[in-house]
């Protein structure tokens, strides 16, 4: 049986399944299981693949066999039936509506879960851009993201995907593959892929299932997949080159590769002339010979006896890289300085370009392998207006970077659009590993570049504009400072091997839970932290609009799996206009990893202002108190708690992990207690009578009133006594006292 185990409970398991078509025997006795993540299933036309697809969707009769899909019995069942236990399926030749939009074939499939339009609309921006073309208005690749867009607004458990990437250009593959690669990593959605495509089968899957004459013949590694082009011919009829086809390679290609002399070249085949489909008449190898034009350097005779890698593993092949990344075109001299300095600490070192002039400047990593990336490929970077290219190119670095896995740290060097062009891709990379920017805007407001990660800023004193006595230091302190946080990290032991996986993170001990604080609710997290100290690592993050976006990345990285979010104050700023304002994704991160959620209403009696002729005139006549000379709070209405309610409401209702948010009837904050400044029963009364409202409670989704002011010893312990219930720890220190649930 062919099995891929990562779990104990498979998702899918196929046994002995077999199909006719009048006499023709379909499937002979296929065996597979899927226990978690993704799994390709590969052949040649005529195997049986589509067949297996259809029959797990109940689109076939089967004749013999099983299909469990989490232990449940699918054969007998109808098509519809299946659909709603939690399978989605993207049929080959993706069949959509031609009549209907974009947006009306989501509208019609939206449903209740993690997968909402905006969510679809942010992982495919070409469909936002096309929402009200009709399907028969979309080029191939559009169709296919809004084939898979459709599926997964269903938010199956198990996606059957055929042939997914058939017929589609290079970088719309690409995407395709990251979105595989991104489902199998996050967990949410289990998928069955049959594909055509070696290099993208081999890629978003560990093993591969080759199926042969309606049976699976074998489960074989992807890595041994990928570089056995006799298993490729022996198996699935994949044609491989003789030895001559080095003859081929022109002068023309050579010039126009750029490689230094008695550099080793391959001629890689890119593809047939015409895109093939299953009618398509063979060509011959002397005609897909003469049409390959890309050249590849070869390392070293052991890489080029290995044979083609997965794609994946060709984005982040090689062994942990330091990153110098910038505009060459412009800065091309300063980056090489930075990149020499570094080599000097015998760093490994790779220049990536972010240029977009469209000309090649000699980087490891050019311009348009970056440019590759964009949602629309590189012609959404090279655009010839400068505006455009700057903002394709960052969105397509932003990309590229979220599928490396080999940085040991990264540095950049430029003026303000330099900056912003490496900042977004800084930002994504894990906490931990070493980010440096030597810019010319490092002396001002830097917020919109570091935001909550941690980038360290060079001011470059002189404009990084050449070399001269100025941008040496400064340039070389940069580089210097880098190389000795990534050497620091590698004698400590924390990079062992890919250093943008959250698991070569600072190790730790103990397990790391993140609590949001703000002053008027410190002696809360004050108490929580003597009690949970002993037995945990306490990340506190001060409720600025940062801090609140700090402690998410960290849960978006990996590294907080627990959270006490007892100050959720950055919504008022966020709603009412203040200076410490959360973003639109406030409780994204806890909505996409879905750990559990222990939260509170801490300070949300509160807006933050500056000193107080900075608070807008419209404020004028409301309740104020002047916390410092710097910072002046805003008491909030009835009618502003019941929109905050609301919003952490709808919130709170996107959980799908366990949700316990706590209502302190004695007061959210310091100054909110008999006979303190913002003291408010009937705006504290309207902002719970607001969140009881909206939230959809369920067994795991509750609200819990607690009688006691939120700095008290006895809400402290509420909110104790519940974190270790859910977290499977019973209480060391005092008891439940006065909680009750909403009904």
């Amino acid at each position: 049986m062919a099995t891929i185990s990562r779990g104990a409970s498979p998702v899918l398991n196929v046994s002995g399944l077999n199909v006719f078509y009048g006499a023709s025997h379909a499937l002979q006795g296929v065996d597979l299981e899927l226990s978690s993540g993704v799994l390709s299933v590969v052949g040649r036309n005529g195997m049986g693949k589509t067949t297996l697809c259809q029959a797990i969707m109940g689109l076939v009769p089967v004749s013999a066999g099983s299909i469990r899909f989490a232990g449940q019995e699918l054969v007998g069942l109808t098509p519809a039936a299946i659909a709603r236990l939690g399978i989605g399926y993207v049929p080959q030749g993706r069949r959509l509506w031609r009549s209907l939009t974009v947006d009306e074939h989501l509208r019609m499939m939206s449903g209740k879960g993690a997968w909402t339009r905006e969510r679809i609309y942010a992982t495919f921006p070409r469909l936002a851009e096309r929402k009200g073309n009709g399907g028969g208005q979309l080029s191939g690749g559009e169709q296919q993201m809004l084939a898979i867009a459709r599926a997964l607004l269903l938010n199956p458990r198990l996606l059957v995907m055929d042939e997914p990437t058939e017929g589609l250009a290079p970088v719309i593959v690409s995407q395709v593959e990251d979105m595989l690669l991104r489902l199998g990593n996050e967990g949410e959605v289990d998928v069955l892929v049959i594909e055509q495509n070696i290099g993208v089968a081999t890629s978003v899957s560990s093993e591969v299932a080759i199926m042969v004459n309606g049976q699976v013949n074998r489960l074989v590694p992807a890595v041994q997949l990928a570089g056995d082009r006799a298993l490729q011919q022996q198996l699935l009829g994949v044609g491989r080159a003789d030895d001559e086809s080095s003859q081929l390679i022109d002068s023309d290609a050579v010039q126009e590769a750029d490689l230094p002399d008695g550099t080793p070249l391959a001629l890689m085949y890119q593809s047939n002339p015409v895109i093939p489909n299953r009618w398509s008449k063979p060509v011959s190898a002397r005609l897909i010979q003469q049409t390959a034009r890309t050249l590849t350097a070869v390392g070293s005779t052991a890489a080029a006896a290995s044979g083609p890698q997965p794609l994946s593993t060709q984005m982040s092949s090689h062994a942990p890289m330091v990153l110098v990344a910038g505009t060459l075109d412009t800065k091309g001299v300063e980056l090489r300085f930075i990149r020499d300095c570094l080599k000097r600490h015998q760093l490994p070192v790779m220049l990536v370009d972010l240029s977009t002039s469209g000309e090649h400047e000699g980087a490891d990593i050019p311009a348009h392998q970056v440019a590759a990336f964009h949602p629309r490929g590189s012609s959404g970077v090279f655009t010839g207006d400068r505006g455009t290219s700057v903002a394709g190119m960052t969105l397509a670095f932003e990309r590229w970077i979220d599928r490396q896995d080999n940085v040991l740290g990264i540095m950049g060097a430029g003026g303000s659009g330099g900056t912003a062009m490496v900042a977004p891709a800084m930002r994504s990379l894990a906490f931990g590993i070493p980010k440096v920017i030597v810019s010319t805007v490092a002396s001002g407001d830097v917020s919109q570049y570091v935001g909550p990660a941690d980038i360290m800023m060079l001011y470059s004193v002189a404009d990084v504009s050449g070399l001269n006595s100025i941008t040496r230091e400064v340039l070389q302190n940069g580089a210097e400072a880098l190389a000795g946080m990534v050497n620091a990290r590698r004698r400590s032991g924390v990079v062992k091997g890919g250093a943008n996986d959250p698991a070569s993170a600072m190790p730790q001990n103990q397990p790391a839970v993140g609590l949001s604080m703000f002053g008027v609710t410190t002696e809360c997290i004050r108490q929580l932290v003597a009690e949970l100290d002993d037995d945990h690592e306490c990340l506190v993050f001060h409720a600025t609009g940062i801090g609140g976006q700090s402690m998410e990345k960290l849960i978006d990285n990996g590294r907080i799996k627990a959270v006490l979010d007892i100050t959720t104050t950055e919504v008022c700023d966020l709603l009412m206009g203040g200076v410490f304002s959360a973003t639109d994704d406030r409780f994204g991160a806890i909505i996409r990893r879905r750990i559990p959620y222990i939260g509170s209403c801490g300070a949300l009696d509160m807006v933050n202002f500056g000193a107080p002729q900075t608070v807008p005139a419209h404020y004028k006549d409301r309740t104020f108190y002047n916390h410092n000379p710097q910072v002046t709070l805003m008491r909030t209405t009835v009618d502003e708690s019941r929109a905050i309610g609301r919003w952490i409401g709808n919130r709170l209702n996107e959980m799908d992990g366990p949700v316990r948010f706590f209502l302190p009837q004695g007061g959210v904050s310091a100054l909110d207690a008999p006979g303190a400044a913002f003291h408010d029963p009937q705006a504290r009364n309207a902002l719970f009578s607001s969140l009881t409202e909206t939230v959809r409670q369920t067994r795991d989704r509750q609200l819990i009133e607690s009688a006691h002011h939120i700095n008290s010893k006895a809400f402290a312990n509420e909110v104790l006594a519940m974190y270790r219930q859910l977290h499977g720890a019973s209480a060391r220190h005092g008891k439940q006292q006065s909680i009750r649930r909403y009904p």
